[in-house]
């Protein structure tokens, strides 16, 4: 299982807290290093869940090592209930996993050629699906959104100008020409921000977050807790809503009729959100903008 360092790994295992007995849910188990660690850390059950077959045919090795306190299952972590009942525990690893970047065939990256596939599980549209066939107006709308790209309608008009296209050097030397030579003074590469908004366009991300945070709280027992590693501001915003939603009480106005606020069912564990130590980020450069962000399921 060696290629993947998981993020902020000591410090999500101190959010969980496994204990013995308990049963944990990693919603996004990638190289397993989580669910390894949590495994190693009490004698618990964990049910690794990852919509990338990839990932699960490389995770058998580690449900031989644990005896069967490691169970898989392929899909979105968003439909983890259909899985399990009830958990002890939740962590979700945002974005794309080390295994993925580092494969050309899978097209999540712009350093080497591939395919622009980009997806992560093995079926639906691929983002050259999406570069070869969306308006000017739709493109630059995905760019700007998903990839907070200043110049999302400049980018679409040179993608559609190239058209077709389909490999990741192509788009990336596109993107590169289009953004114009000031950019590549800059320490982000000129494509990251067009190759983040396809991907999260193709894989539905900020839905799947969205949707799989409603899931996590419907298993979590009363102190059960929720861990969330997030890697730009757009998921971090959604983690951060959700939580503090679920864990403040809204103040009534006094202009307003009084209505009887919605019971908190959250307690934020983290007071706004850890990042990881220098160390870290000098061993693992891909951590550099990690954020986590706990909460503990409050009793219902």
């Amino acid at each position: 299982m060696s290629g993947h360092a998981p993020v902020m790994l000591e410090e999500v295992i101190a959010a969980l807290a496994p204990r013995d007995g308990g049963i944990y849910v990693d919603g996004t188990f990638g190289g397993g290093g989580y669910s390894k660690a949590i495994l190693e850390a009490a004698d618990c059950q964990v049910l690794g869940i990852d919509r990338d077959p990839d990932a699960i045919a490389r995770g058998q090795a580690l449900i031989a090592h644990f005896g069967g306190r490691l169970t898989l299952a392929e899909g979105e972590f968003s439909h983890m209930g259909s899985f399990i009942q009830a958990s002890d525990g939740v962590v979700l690893d945002l974005g794309v996993s080390s295994f993925q970047f580092d494969q050309p065939e899978r097209g999540f990256s712009f350093r080497e050629d591939g395919p622009l596939d980009m997806r992560m599980s093995r079926s639906g549209e691929t983002a050259a699906d999406v570069v070869n066939s969306a308006d000017h107006g739709t493109l630059a709308r995905i760019l700007s959104r998903f990839g907070e790209e200043k110049n999302a309608s400049r980018i679409a008009r040179a993608i559609i100008a190239a058209r077709p296209i389909t490999g990741t050097a192509e788009l990336a030397r596109i993107v590169c020409e289009a953004q114009g030579p000031a950019a590549l003074r800059h320490a982000i590469h000129p494509a990251t921000r067009t190759f983040q908004a396809l991907r999260i366009q193709v894989n539905d991300e900020l839905g799947e977050l969205e949707r799989g945070l409603e899931a996590a709280l419907t298993i979590l027992k009363t102190a059960g807790r929720l861990a969330v590693v997030s890697f730009h501001s757009l998921e971090d915003r959604i983690v951060k809503q959700f939580m503090v939603g679920h864990g403040t009480t809204p103040h009534a106005s006094r202009h307003l009729p009084q209505v009887a606020a919605p019971r908190p069912v959250l307690k934020l564990i983290t007071r706004g959100s850890q990042i990881p130590s220098p160390q870290e980020i000098a061993r693992n450069p891909r951590a550099r903008s990690a954020k986590l962000r706990v909460a503990e399921r409050l009793a219902a």
